[in-house]
């Protein structure tokens, strides 16, 4: 029995090498999640995350590319084989841990609900029954919104366009990640956030296909804990205003 089990945690460490040896790891993401995942102005898919990945690829040794998609897509392109990890500041929560193995969270948030300034009928999270709520498609703040009294959720497939709904009076309450929802209102005057709260899971990870990789999400952990105590983490949190 011992052997067996010595036998199979080499196979787990030769299949995770392979693994990383055999092909460029495609990495998928939904660049319309700023700071953590966008277009810049030359074209180019950047943000936290993916300059996270790029300094975890230097420890662990692998080349990779990015593949930009929907964020509802991105748990069943992992599972079809069309990606090997998902680097889109994901919520690791145990609905999703049935599908996908996380890595240990690298960063911690909470919701944020938003409206317009105007909108006096909103002041706290009470006044919100009813409300005509957006989010973005897949994403935990759909949790948000069913569990608030008679709220209708719209969902759509970027945060801008549930932004732009709101400030059109399409919607009364959008609800984002915290550190997203910042950036907007910053950039929009007439918003404001009312009401924050947990969003129930563990935090923002990194997800590969379950029981597949188990070796590479170590190597994943101790990279992210290897660019914290080196001081990359903190460089990157400041460079994207998430410290």
């Amino acid at each position: 029995m011992k052997n067996f089990f010595k036998n199979l945690v080499l196979a787990s460490v030769v299949l995770s090498t392979s693994f990383l040896n055999a092909h460029t790891l495609k990495v998928g993401t939904n660049a319309n999640f700023p700071p953590f995942e966008f277009v810049d102005e030359n074209s180019k898919i950047t943000g936290f995350d993916i300059d996270l990945i790029d300094a975890i690829s230097k420890k662990v040794g692998f080349e990779y590319e990015i593949v930009n998609m929907g964020f509802d897509g991105l748990i069943p392109a992992l599972k079809s084989g069309k990606i090997d990890i998902i680097a889109s500041s994901m919520s690791a929560t145990e609905e999703r841990k049935k599908a996908v193995d996380f890595t240990d969270a690298y960063y911690i948030t909470e919701n944020a609900f938003i409206k317009r300034k105007a909108d006096l009928s909103i002041k706290t999270k009470d006044d919100t029954k009813g409300k005509a709520f957006g989010v973005q498609l897949g994403t935990i703040q759909e949790w948000a919104v069913d569990k608030i009294k008679d709220a209708k959720k719209i969902t759509m497939k970027n945060p801008i366009g549930v932004v732009m709904a709101l400030k059109n009076s399409k919607l009364d309450v959008v609800i984002l990640d915290l550190s997203v929802a910042n950036g907007y209102v910053r950039e929009n005057s007439d918003l404001e956030i009312f009401h924050i709260e947990p969003d129930g899971s563990d935090g923002s990870s990194f997800a590969l296909d379950k029981d597949k990789h188990t070796e590479l999400v170590t190597k994943f952990n101790n990279a992210i804990k290897e660019l914290k105590v080196d001081g990359t983490y903190d460089k990157l949190l400041e460079k994207y205003n998430l410290k």
